[in-house]
């Protein structure tokens, strides 16, 4: 069975960090309040912190059921992320509301944290059942240059701004650690993060580093045996987040697989291969002579990071 084009609602996705997620979109591709260095999808195109209605809720909802109805397997988690900051989009609140009238699915909002500050933000997340905001540096300094933030985002107010969220909140708080080789992955860096950790006492800490192509080529990955002395350094629970294998058997989907399903994932998250085909539910031998068609078609490009191959849909970065 083939299904209409998806503009929204995209995967779902393999996820490091979540298992199987399915990818909500919320805002135009990069709007944004960070401009991060290791960002997979590129520079920043519209840096903000306006909270303005970007994507209308009801055709999210209607693209949201119509997805659900077609997937054998349901997704770990129904996930507010995308191509930018979700959190910019100020109907948010009520769109994890209905998705909860929809289906018994938790929801996860994958956030960067600038604007949990905010009452109307704190408010509009109340309902979901699990946040993972971000902390990239111990410091104003690190976080200017790894985040390069808007004016209007302060490095303490957005960390003051997660730990107040974290005491309110009934759900769960995974805070994301995200390191940086040379940058923030170092133990003067690391140990000044350690400290906010603590002030922020989230449910989990993910520790993560640089996996996918970065926006700047500078941007590279802290190497496994320095992360594992680092989650050590880290107060509470602490998951290091590697790449993993898949581990639950594929579930074909009850569609045939559109090409617009593999350029939706791959225009909000390089993938591998592997990644295609485990989170679309597609059959390793067809995902890749698919991918292998849209590349020579130029609707797709191969990007390598390490001695990894990646696909990135053309006009992403």
């Amino acid at each position: 069975m083939k299904q209409s084009q998806f503009h929204h609602v995209y995967g779902p996705v393999p996820s490091m960090r979540l298992g199987r997620s399915l990818g909500v979109d919320l805002v135009p591709f990069k709007t944004c309040s960070y401009d991060c260095v290791y960002c997979q999808l590129g520079k920043t195109s519209n840096k903000t912190v306006e909270r303005r209605d970007y994507v209308g809720i009801e055709n999210v909802l209607e693209e949201l059921e119509r997805k659900l109805n077609f997937i054998s397997a349901f997704p770990d988690y129904i996930s507010l992320a995308g191509s930018g900051e979700p959190t910019l989009n100020k109907a948010i609140g009520l769109l994890i509301r209905r998705i909860k009238q929809l289906t018994e699915i938790p929801v996860a909002v994958l956030t960067n944290g600038s604007l949990l500050w905010m009452p109307e933000t704190q408010e509009a997340l109340m309902d979901a059942d699990l946040v993972l905001p971000s902390l990239d540096a111990g410091s104003e300094t690190a976080f200017c240059y790894v985040n390069r933030p808007h004016p209007g985002i302060s490095f303490e107010r957005m960390v003051q701004g997660i730990a107040e969220f974290g005491r309110m909140f009934s759900g769960s708080v995974w805070l994301e650690v995200f390191l940086i080789g040379g940058v923030t992955g170092i133990p003067s860096e690391v140990k000044k993060i350690a400290a906010l950790v603590k002030q922020i006492n989230p449910s989990l800490t993910q520790l993560n580093t640089v996996s996918r192509p970065p926006a700047e080529e500078f941007a590279y990955a802290v190497d496994a045996k320095r992360m594992d002395e680092f989650k050590k350094q880290l107060p509470g629970t602490v998951e290091l987040i590697i790449e993993k294998s898949q581990r639950k058997p594929l579930t074909p989907q009850r569609y045939e697989t559109a090409n617009s399903d593999i350029l939706g994932l791959l225009s909000r998250r390089p993938c591998t291969m592997r990644g295609v085909s485990a989170g679309l539910g597609m059959n390793p031998g067809e995902a890749a002579k698919r991918l292998e068609s849209l590349n020579r078609q130029g609707d797709i490009r191969i990007v390598r990071s390490g001695d990894r191959i990646f696909y990135q849909k053309v006009g992403c970065q």
